[in-house]
């Protein structure tokens, strides 16, 4: 019966420990994996399994967006800017592996809530003075500790007392439950009665550890010992020895506080706007990328363009000036002037064709995941034209300097470095102080079991026969160890005073240089940042004056090539003038064509300087790190082409 109650016992404090309260913490919703929150774990409570299983993460996906099969049709993919850059959201690999950094600082977020150092990613490190003096990677891994002690044993104890800093911001629950037999020979009857004495043991022990921010720490736990022997001098046998004990640890200098302890979640924080500033700063170079391939895209379809027509004029005028040789109307020079053209239009148009080509696998490749068979055989071509100058494309230098200020990413990453470094000098200098903490425990014991009535041991009872066994076990001894029949109390105070205390002195003087040289970065970027804004405004306002002079001079070029026509028809001018007239034309319309690529590329670097490359084209943030589009981009770029008049 006794041995029930024993089993009993070990039954109900399983089911109390495994009961215990537990950080409650929100269940990241279905959908999407970059919608999700992966700073929070599984909730325990009502799904205890769920903290001991792999989280599952969206499968991956190398496949194109449906959209890229969408657009192809009767062998051509037609796309205008803004589906460029909805497919560059959709499937470039660029932005595909920065993507994966904005989960992963939310990874880091958690493991620090943990209580846990933060591992930092590409682009995020974290400072190394956080870890100054810990010779482990976490705030705290010692565990609590508190066994049976001294019940059940011959005599009492007494000595030094410590409880040190225990747990984890995750609460920790410890279990565990062992049996033992042993066998041993003795070389006296003095002491058991007996030469062999064998004996019988079961114990169980738990434990709940927990670390506060504030750097409190504290641990509650219950052991068990259930032991029996043929030792014949036994008060009780078997007997059941019961412990129960509660403990703190507070820091009262160093690691007081809830920065020094929060130290890492607090970075880790940080780390996170990071992760969103590198993850911009990818996509917004990818979109730049993108746009400009675009503009050189149309640029070499115009150049195509042009070639096609210088050929045909060029063909057409051989024809002619062959004709009228054949009647001998012209002289065969000119017939061989006009060959001459013709072969140089046809060599134009290969070159054209072949930058054409080459540029549109660039751009293929920007826009999917991988070249199918579809996307390889597809043609590009371009709907939205080269844009056309405007007095309103120019911002002022202060407003452009204010939006880079408030935009660029690798400034806002250059800001939390600065704010990471902050916490790492801040910590360092509470780490100077010496290590004083203060400490508590209480703890009860309970000691019962089956006691055979002799003339030294009545088992408190009068009148019983020497000889009879009083049976006795775990409920009796549970029941001293909460009445506090056999209490313990213990309360202290630790101080370690490190001699010269170079080490933390040396982390600290770390710290404040690695400050120094944050901020020093920071305003080497802004520098960085106004230097390239005042380029991009002085390549804009070159470029929009240069896209009309070649505009102008374009004009010009037809108006001559016209004029030497009708003179041609007249007999006043020869082929040969009009095949180099018609070279100024071409000449004329393909610098055309190269300064309006050029100003539409200027356009998209006084952006990129800006830092408003996203808000300008009508990207949402959202919708580029989940890869699906629920706004189409909205580039600003006007839709009348400059190209061949206005």
């Amino acid at each position: 019966m006794r041995g029930k109650n024993w089993w009993g016992g070990v039954f109900i404090s399983l089911v109390l420990f495994c009961l215990a309260p537990a950080q409650i913490r929100a269940q990241a919703p279905e959908g999407n994996a970059f919608v999700r929150d992966y700073s929070k774990g599984p909730n325990w409570f009502g799904h205890f399994t769920s903290p001991y299983r792999q989280q599952p993460i969206p499968t991956l996906s190398l496949e194109n967006s449906p959209r890229l099969r969408d657009l192809i049709h009767d062998g051509k993919l037609q796309i205008s800017m803004a589906d460029a850059l909805a497919l560059a959201i959709e499937n470039n690999l660029d932005i595909s592996v920065e993507r994966q950094v904005v989960p992963m600082s939310q990874t880091d977020v958690l493991r620090a809530s943990a209580g846990s150092a933060a591992r930092g990613f590409s682009g995020a490190t974290i400072p190394l003075g956080l870890s100054a003096g810990a010779l482990g990677v976490g705030v705290s891994t010692a565990v609590a500790g508190g066994g049976i002690g001294n019940a059940g044993g011959i005599s009492g104890g007494g000595g030094a007392v410590n409880i040190p800093p225990v747990g984890t911001f995750d609460p920790t629950i410890n279990y565990n439950f062992s049996w033992d037999r042993t066998v041993e020979p003795l070389n006296t009857l003095v002491v058991a009665g007996v030469p062999t004495v064998t004996g019988y043991s079961a114990s169980y022990s738990g434990s709940y550890t927990q670390l506060l921010p504030s750097g409190t720490s504290f641990f509650v736990s219950l052991n068990g010992l259930r032991a029996s022997s043929t030792q014949q001098s036994l008060l009780f046998n078997p007997d059941v020895a019961t412990r129960m004990s509660m403990g703190f640890n507070q820091p009262l200098l160093s690691g007081l506080g809830l920065k020094p302890n929060r130290r890492f979640l607090l970075v880790a924080r940080n780390n996170e706007n990071v992760s969103g500033a590198i993850f911009q700063n990818q996509l917004q170079q990818t979109i730049v990328q993108v746009e400009n391939a675009y503009w050189d895209m149309a640029q070499f379809q115009e150049n195509v363009k042009v070639a096609e027509d210088s050929l045909a004029a060029a063909q057409r005028l051989y024809d002619n000036s062959k004709r009228q040789a054949e009647v001998g109307a012209l002289a065969p020079l000119d017939v061989v002037s006009a060959q001459s053209a013709v072969a140089a239009s046809e060599r134009d148009l290969v070159v054209a064709r072949t930058n054409f080509q080459i540029q549109e696998i660039t751009l293929k490749n920007l826009l999917s995941k991988r070249i199918d068979s579809d996307l390889e055989s597809a043609e590009i071509v371009t709907t939205d034209p080269l844009p056309e100058p405007r007095d309103s494309d120019i911002p002022s230098v202060q407003d452009a300097l204010a939006d880079a200020y408030r935009n660029r990413p690798d400034l806002k990453t250059a800001q939390m470095n600065v704010q990471n470094e902050q916490i790492s000098t801040q910590y360092t200098a509470n780490n100077l102080l010496p290590t004083g903490n203060v400490f508590g425990q209480y703890a009860s014991t309970g000691l019962q079991g089956n006691c055979i009535v002799t003339a030294k041991a009545t088992c408190n009872t009068r009148g019983v026969p020497l000889g009879t066994v009083i049976p006795s076990g775990t409920s009796a001894s549970l029941t001293q160890m909460v009445q506090a029949a056999f209490p313990e109390e213990s309360v202290g105070f630790a101080l370690t005073l490190p001699i010269k205390n170079r080490a933390a002195q040396a982390d600290n003087l770390r710290a404040q240089f690695e400050l120094q040289q944050a901020q020093i970065s920071l305003q080497s970027l802004r520098n960085q940042a106004e230097l390239t804004i005042r380029q991009a405004m002085i390549g804009l306002v070159q470029g929009k004056a240069q896209e009309e002079a070649a505009h102008q001079a374009a004009i010009l070029a037809q108006q001559s090539m016209d004029a030497e026509q009708k003179k041609l028809g007249v007999g006043a001018s020869t082929f040969y003038n009009v095949v180099l007239r018609q070279r100024d034309l071409t000449t004329a319309e393909y610098a055309e064509i190269e300064a309006a690529d050029a100003y539409a590329k200027a356009l998209v670097a006084i952006d990129e300087a800006r830092g408003a490359t996203l808000d300008r084209n009508g990207i949402t943030f959202n919708d580029a790190l989940n890869g699906t589009i629920t706004k189409m981009p909205a580039p600003p770029f006007n839709k009348g082409s400059n190209v061949g008049g206005r």
